[in-house]
């Protein structure tokens, strides 16, 4: 099968997803077929030259050196940023492939009174120039007619100061600038940037997309999972209690324990009960919930603008402003995160990065589960104390990490993007992809660990752990040893370890301070596996070791910490 690849600079508005740093650091590939034949297509990584300078950049690289005879092209270009963008269309010329440009984003040059002449450029590339618009589609039945008609030019290699010559006299030759005032989008893009009235908003905006996550989260909960599941599923559910109450280990592993005489979906612990409900409607909510808002927030231009306002903070911890694209994606889910961190340039950088993410940012599937566990409680805005708990961790980390791990910490070159209005059914394709993940990868795993643990229960060796753990839990954090299996389970998903703090809070087996403790400690234990994989890939085993080390102080020192400050010594 023969491949497309779409080649463009970060912020480029690629027909397929959009490119803001850090939302696509892997290439996302899909098919097409065009006048019968099928050919592979291959989103890559944003990227601003041919010679990478960071794992993201890499990828581009990679993808493009691996190309064969009858592979094309697509270089997508900003139309309103000619200058930059030619740079890597050059290089692109350069290394001899079949190629065509989608100069993109045409719409707005009209707004920005940008003439672009698109034959003459066209007769300097030697190859067609198409205009398009990725949001509305105009121009994509035109780029796909074209691909047959990909130009093969024959260019010289230049240096880097030969090329941005070749530039400037280009952009120059074909494009002219009309001279307007700015309009009130624009004005409005100069106050998210200034940090005098940048971070303000930023607070806003981040408080209100948590709030609305919680809105939309708890809504989809109420109005949509919960009668489904109380109608329809508990009903089959207690059908099939019947059938097994006869084989207790059957009835434990599927159905659980009994919360005052009933099936509870939530808390009974069982593969089909809590196992079900848990990832499918207390969880799916918040991340359906969680994903949009993230899908709004990068398609409109705005994170670009957060790594700005942050960029003098993330120094602090010998990053840069790109730093808070990983902790946001965290916040949805780690492995995106993590991967996300392929946008610095250093080992040190990414190795401070993923120990901050990995440690105390909690995903949307495990912050669900707290705020449905915290939920049951009479003290529900204890939840903030956990929360600030977590983000002081995150900082003291950062500026301890950057204080003892040897590295260079290169400085920001970000270009900012115009505001932009989110296509509907793009974020929605996004949120799909997305949520697809956690359902097929995420909830097996999760039902798969409430079996396994229930079988542990029954043949006696959570008991045994429970026993092992008692002194040392009770000395170092004060909790009782039934909160051991938890935080060991941790390890297989964060919400299920969660999720098996319900039965103590609900038969009263932890107070308040000890909630706290044990919540906090549920987030900062080794991340769970499907993180830890993705950590092996992007880490060498040396720094592996040392983040199991840095992990595991982390633990000790926070219970230890939070127990003398809640419960004394």
């Amino acid at each position: 099968m023969h491949k497309i690849l779409l080649v463009g600079n970060p912020n480029v508005g690629n027909v397929i997803i959009s490119n803001y740093p850090g939302t696509t650091v892997d290439w996302t590939k899909g098919s097409v077929q065009i006048e019968g034949k099928i050919y592979e297509l291959i989103d890559t990584p944003g990227t601003y030259s041919i010679e990478p300078t960071c794992e993201a950049e890499e990828v581009t690289a990679k993808q493009i050196s691996e190309m064969k005879d009858n592979d094309i092209i697509i270089n997508v270009v900003d139309a309103t940023n000619l200058e930059r963008n030619l740079y890597l269309t050059l290089g692109l010329l350069e290394t001899g492939k079949p190629m065509l440009i989608a100069l993109n984003l045409w719409d707005d040059t009209k707004h920005k009174g940008i003439d672009i002449d698109v034959e003459k450029l066209k007769k300097f590339l030697q190859v067609p120039v198409i205009t398009t618009s990725g949001l509305t589609g105009t121009g994509i039945k035109n780029l796909i007619e074209e691909i047959k008609n990909a130009g093969n030019p024959n260019i010289h290699k230049h240096t880097t100061d030969e090329k941005w010559k070749d530039v400037g006299k280009l952009v120059m030759d074909v494009q002219k600038v009309k001279h307007r005032h700015h309009t009130i989008i624009e004005k409005f893009e100069d106050l998210t940037i200034k940090p005098v009235t940048g971070i303000p908003i930023a607070i806003i905006v981040l408080f209100l997309t948590f709030a609305v996550v919680g809105f939309i989260g708890e809504g989809l909960i109420k109005n949509l999972f919960d009668p489904l599941f109380e109608n329809f599923y508990l009903p089959v559910i207690e059908n099939l209690a019947d059938v097994l109450k006869g084989n207790e280990i059957l009835y434990k592993i599927f159905i659980g324990t009994l919360i005052d005489g009933k099936i509870d979906l939530f808390a009974s612990l069982g593969a089909l009960t809590s196992g079900v409900y848990i990832p499918l409607a207390a969880v799916l909510a918040y991340i359906i919930a969680f994903y949009l808002i993230l899908g709004i927030l990068e398609d409109s231009g705005y994170l670009p603008r957060l790594n700005v306002l942050t960029d003098s903070i993330f120094h602090k911890f010998g990053l840069h402003g790109f730093g808070i694209v990983p902790a946001i994606l965290g916040l949805g889910c780690r492995v995106p995160g993590v991967m996300a961190t392929r946008v610095f340039e250093t080992r040190k950088q990414r190795f401070i990065a993923i120990t901050m993410l990995a440690i105390s940012v909690p995903c949307a599937a495990q912050t669900a589960a707290l705020l449905s566990l915290w939920a049951l409680t009479e003290n529900f805005n204890y939840i903030c104390v956990v929360f600030a708990i977590l983000l002081f961790i995150y900082v003291i980390n950062g500026i301890l990490l950057n204080k003892f791990i040897k590295g260079e910490s290169p400085e920001i070159l970000l270009e900012i993007p115009p505001y932009r209005k989110p296509t509907l059914m793009v974020v929605l394709k996004k949120l799909w992809m997305r949520v697809k993940v956690f359902i097929f990868k995420a909830f097996p795993i999760i039902f798969l660990g409430v079996m396994l643990l229930n079988i542990l229960d029954i043949i006696g060796l959570t008991d045994i752990l429970a026993i092992i753990a008692e002194t040392p839990f009770e000395i170092l954090f004060g909790l009782p040893a039934v909160a051991a299996l938890p935080l060991a389970t941790g390890f297989l998903r964060k919400e299920l370890a969660v999720g098996m703090l319900i039965p103590l809070v609900v038969s009263g087996a932890l107070n308040m301070q000890q909630l706290i403790i044990a919540s906090v400690l549920v987030v900062i234990t080794f991340p769970c596996i499907a993180t830890f994989g993705i950590m092996f890939k992007e880490m060498k085993k040396t720094d592996i070791l040392l983040f199991v080390f840095i992990a595991a102080v982390n633990i000790i020192v926070v219970g230890v910490v939070l127990k003398i400050l809640l419960m004394g010594i």
